[in-house]
């Protein structure tokens, strides 16, 4: 039992740390993870609302856009421009060609100079390595798309074609170009590819440390741009006016590309373009990952140990719970738990050792209501008995004179058979009367109320009432009789004192004597009648009191009553609540009780 307890707390104890070990690791790895992105993102966004703010406060001073995207970069370590509407970008005017296009009849760009940007045309890396042929009065071709009146160049080649440069993005989503044509595939009604030729009128280079737009440096974020721009410009990007969040990776690492489009003060659309990568995330996770290789090794060593621990001191008392209820099962209250402890394990063995003493008390007072009920039982079958007794005679003593009368046998003695059933048909009623009694004084619901007379009056008119029965014996009749109130009911105690006078007559020898007294006793007044000549066997004083005793069952009838008086006497007295009793005298009865004087 023992080993079977501890073994199974300590392994649920070590499962639900484990459990919460991992919930604790898989929500860092992963959860952790996505909420840290989230935030960084959310941060970006909030800081681009400002940036929005800051450009358009600026009044398009160049100088102070570029500090603002430096200051952002700094401070979230995040890429970000501003474009024009067709997707270049704006406040870089120092990576440009500027071309005079020839004159072509039919053409709304005829003797235009147009201004070529070179950024999505070449890498910064060219212009170091003298890779650019490009110079004033170079004749040149130019390939663009035409939208709202303005060309966006995608390809530039030399006329002699020996070298050309490309934006490869647009390139990609048109395929190969038909100089001979207007080329329009994969592009809107509102856009056709234009082919124009022209001479170079200006080159302007960044020139060493003279670099002012530092996001040429960063390949990555400019091929984004050019991506940005194509779908731009073939109408594929989004039309909403709400901040666009997209996603993307290369080389395993993830990056986050915020596009919000802005009104400017002229009315038309710009675009501030940022993007943030996630590697620092990722950094940061794996760092955890391999953080939490030593600290899982050290928390699961500490499980161990604190769930070994937790397993014993919480399986220790529950073994002496389980020993001690064992021994209550078997009915051994002897034993109890000790408390050690204020918490619900105590109050479970506070709890068992008052179980233990309220089963021991209960169990003890069910063995004296099961000998209760046996003597009650007992009682029942004396009182059927009693009863079938008393009830047998009389209905005899009927039974056979109404056979005589109907056999017209002593017709001459009809009216004294009539007259003996007349007296047994009162001995029953009598008698049925008197069990009545007894049922409503022993039911616990009779209440008894309470009058105020003097003792000695009712004990007068109760001797009055019965000297004819004591003058047939020739009984001498003492009273010593004191003028005392009482507070009782009067006609219950009527009752008794007859019942306790009539039992005294009846068992009392001719020309005896009888002693009726009152005692005052503090509060209390002591009633006593004393019957002279015969004695009650000791242990027969208690047996008294029950229903159908009898003493001298072969006399008891002839004597008259019908055993129920000294049984429905108890039960008056004992709702009065009043001590009551009998005892032998030197030559006779004592029958006693008390009763509460009028204060």
């Amino acid at each position: 039992m023992k080993k079977g307890i501890v073994l199974k707390l300590f392994i649920l104890t070590t499962a639900l740390c484990m459990l919460i070990l991992a919930t604790i690791f898989i929500g860092q790895t992963i959860f952790f993870k996505q909420y840290y992105a989230n935030r960084k993102v959310n941060d970006i966004k909030t800081s681009i609302k400002s940036f929005e703010k800051g450009y358009l406060n600026s009044g398009g001073n160049t100088e102070a856009i570029q500090k603002l995207e430096q200051d952002f970069y700094r401070e979230h370590n995040t890429w970000i421009t501003t474009l024009d509407s067709n997707g270049n970008l704006k406040h870089a005017q120092d990576f440009y060609v500027k071309v005079k296009l020839d004159r072509v009849k039919e053409n709304n760009f005829s003797d235009t100079t147009i201004t070529v940007p070179l950024y999505y045309l070449m890498h910064i890396e060219d212009v170091g390595s003298q890779k650019l042929p490009l110079a004033s009065g170079v004749r040149i071709r130019i390939f663009g798309i035409e939208k709202d009146s303005a060309i966006v160049p995608f390809e530039v080649q030399m006329e002699e074609g020996t070298s050309y440069w490309e934006n490869k993005q647009i390139k990609k989503k048109l395929g190969d170009i038909d100089l001979k044509v207007k080329y329009s595939k994969g592009l809107s009604a509102e856009s056709h590819v234009v082919v124009r030729n022209g001479t170079v009128s200006k080159v302007q280079l960044p020139q060493g440390n003279g670099l002012t737009n530092f996001m040429y440096t960063n390949d990555l974020f400019i091929e984004r741009i050019k991506e940005f721009q194509v779908n731009l410009l073939l109408n594929k990007g989004s039309k909403s006016s709400q901040l666009q969040e997209l996603n993307y990776e290369q080389n395993d690492i993830k990056y986050k590309l915020l596009i919000l489009p802005i009104k400017e003060k002229n009315g038309t659309t710009a675009y501030i373009f940022s993007m943030t990568s996630l590697q620092p995330v990722d950094e940061a996770i794996q760092m955890v990952q391999d953080y939490y290789v030593y600290i899982i090794a050290f928390v699961l060593l500490l499980i161990f140990l604190a769930s070994f621990y937790y397993s014993k001191q919480i399986a220790r008392p529950l073994l002496q719970i389980n020993n001690t209820t064992k021994k209550i099962a078997n009915l051994d209250f002897s034993e109890r738990i000790p408390i050690t402890s204020k918490d619900e394990i105590g109050d479970l063995s506070q709890n068992i050792n008052m179980l233990s003493n309220t089963l021991h008390s209960h169990i003890g007072q069910l063995r004296l209501d099961i000998e209760k009920e046996r003597r009650l039982e007992n009682t029942r079958k004396e009182f059927i008995s009693g009863v079938s007794h008393e009830l047998k005679t009389p209905l005899s003593i009927m039974k056979g004179c109404i056979s005589i009368l109907k056999d017209g046998v002593a017709s001459h003695k009809k009216e004294y058979y009539f007259q003996a059933m007349e007296k047994e048909v009162d001995k029953m009623d009598m008698l049925i009367v008197d069990m009545l009694e007894l049922a409503k004084f022993e039911s616990g619901t009779y209440k008894m109320q309470m009058d105020v007379f003097y003792i000695d009056q009712i004990i007068d008119n109760i001797c009055e009432q019965l000297s004819l029965e004591i003058a047939k014996k020739e009984l001498n009749v003492y009273k010593h009789l004191s003028q005392i109130e009482v507070v009782a009911n009067q006609h219950r105690i009527d009752q008794v004192i007859i019942n306790f006078i009539t039992n005294a007559i009846r068992y009392t020898p001719e020309k005896e004597d009888i002693i009726i007294s009152t005692i005052e006793e503090n509060d209390k007044v002591r009633i006593c009648v004393e019957n002279k000549g015969t004695h009650i066997q000791a242990e027969l004083l208690d047996k008294i009191w029950e229903r159908f005793y009898r003493m001298d069952t072969s006399r008891q009838r002839s004597k008259g009553g019908t055993g129920l008086g000294l049984a429905i006497s108890k039960n008056i007295l004992e709702l009065h609540g009043v001590q009551y009793g009998v005892s032998n005298t030197e030559d006779g009865v004592l029958f006693f009780f008390y009763l509460h004087k009028k204060l």
